[in-house]
């Protein structure tokens, strides 16, 4: 074989080499794209989870009241506060101390943890 035509069927060689490796890199990274978009589609359980009506301390308060079938009045005696703070809380114009909030869990029936698991983060 003479060097110029060598030099061809190396470069051939070569470049078919680079094709197939090419394809399959291709062929690698879409699969890689299916198994990611079929894991996502997948995960319709988690993101629904995840998307858990969420609300703010004032409508916790108030469902719980609404729940335990109290009045405001009730809740503000049970306390010893007036009733304009309990409908403060609930509207959302100012927040229970803390004290206050371990009472009103407790007059609810729930831990303190309960009330606040779904709150909204005023911050974000």
């Amino acid at each position: 074989m003479d060097t110029p035509r060598f030099l061809t069927v190396s470069f051939a060689a070569l470049y078919i080499i680079f094709v197939i490796a090419a394809a399959g890199a291709m062929i690698y990274f879409f699969l890689l794209l299916v198994k990611a978009l079929k894991k996502y589609i997948n995960s319709d359980e988690v993101r629904k989870e995840k998307k858990v009506i969420r609300k703010s301390l004032g409508e916790v308060l108030k469902e719980n009241r609404l729940r335990c079938k109290m009045t405001q009045e009730f809740v503000s005696e049970a306390l010893g506060i007036s009733r304009q703070a309990v409908s403060k809380w609930e509207n959302g114009t100012s927040d229970p101390s803390t004290s206050n909030l371990i009472a009103l869990a407790k007059l609810y029936g729930v831990s303190s943890e309960e009330l606040l698991k779904n709150i909204i983060d005023d911050n974000g």
